[in-house]
């Protein structure tokens, strides 16, 4: 190998290696049921935020807060499952993608309820909290998006 083709291969090989760390998108698996729309919409969301999502339509999404450990009164209309955390409805992509980073030491997150304006649920302008909860059931404000 002459010195030329060295150097060469030593600028290509990183620039390589992180095409192929882009590419590979984190995967979250969503339980939804079949008919809710805003289900699907919250979905599209997650996929232009870059994540592989694989879509579960079950009869009962109760079945999966339970087995998830989502509190009831954080429940909303569809869990989904990250990394080992749980995510309840209409969380943003960008708290999820933060929850990854700092993997802090809990179940999941929440937005509770059918929060207008969260992604997913139109362009309402309803303030709403994502919520940081563990295995406890014990809950904290995580981020703050005030009514717009």
């Amino acid at each position: 190998m002459t010195r030329r083709n060295f150097f060469q291969s030593a600028l290509v090989f990183p620039v390589a290696a992180r095409l192929r760390l882009r590419a590979a998108a984190t995967q979250i698996s969503v339980f939804k049921n079949q008919s809710c729309g805003c289900c699907g919409e919250w979905v599209k969301h997650l996929r232009a935020s870059g994540f592989d999502v694989k879509v579960q339509d079950v009869d009962d999404t109760g079945v999966y807060r339970h087995k998830y450990g989502v509190p009831e009164r954080l429940q909303s209309c569809h869990t989904a499952i990250v990394e080992g955390y749980a995510i309840e409805g209409h969380v943003p992509a960008a708290d999820i993608q933060r929850l990854l980073r700092e993997r802090p030491n809990a179940k999941g997150l929440a937005v509770p309820g059918m929060v207008s304006g969260s992604p997913g649920m139109g362009s309402g302008n309803e303030a709403y909290s994502v919520m940081l909860f563990d295995a406890d059931g014990r809950s904290s404000v995580y981020q703050n998006y005030p009514r717009k």
